[in-house]
């Protein structure tokens, strides 16, 4: 099993068990000098995507996954891999427990442009859900839109 770092939406529990019904939750944690941040809104969604980005001074809360290997493939087409949306990117997760290195989604595109007003509270609803720290939630929900 691998690990793979959750963040915005997927970090609703419920849709994660329908992308990956195999791969439990193990713990939630936080990227240290990473920034949620969102773009690739020239890609035709509504609006622009969750990605993050390298940052000295911020953080993102995570949910880790065990990730079983029938999974993973699922992870990757929902995700648009094959078609060049996100790519894979290995990072290191604080936890409780310690640092865990796991893989994360990454925009295959430019930071920039503004998400959707449904997009974004879906993922501050999953970072809620998934028990980030009040201060965390509402700063989503004060981003632009």
């Amino acid at each position: 099993m691998s690990l793979y770092a959750a963040y915005a939406g997927n970090l609703d529990a419920r849709l994660m068990t329908r992308r990956a019904p195999h791969s439990p939750l193990r713990a939630t944690g936080w990227l240290n000098g990473w920034r949620l941040t969102f773009g690739g809104e020239q890609m035709g969604w509504d609006g622009a995507l969750a990605t993050i980005v390298e940052d000295p001074l911020a953080q993102v809360f995570v949910a880790l996954y065990e990730v079983a290997p029938m999974d993973e493939e699922s992870l990757d087409r929902w995700e648009g891999v094959g078609l060049g949306v996100y790519r894979r990117m290995r990072v290191r997760v604080h936890t409780l427990e310690g640092e865990e290195p796991a893989w994360v989604y990454v925009l295959d595109g430019y930071e920039g442009g503004l998400p959707s007003a449904r997009y974004l509270g879906e993922v501050a609803d999953a970072a809620e859900s998934a028990g980030a720290p009040h201060d965390y939630v509402m700063e989503l929900r004060k981003r632009p839109c």
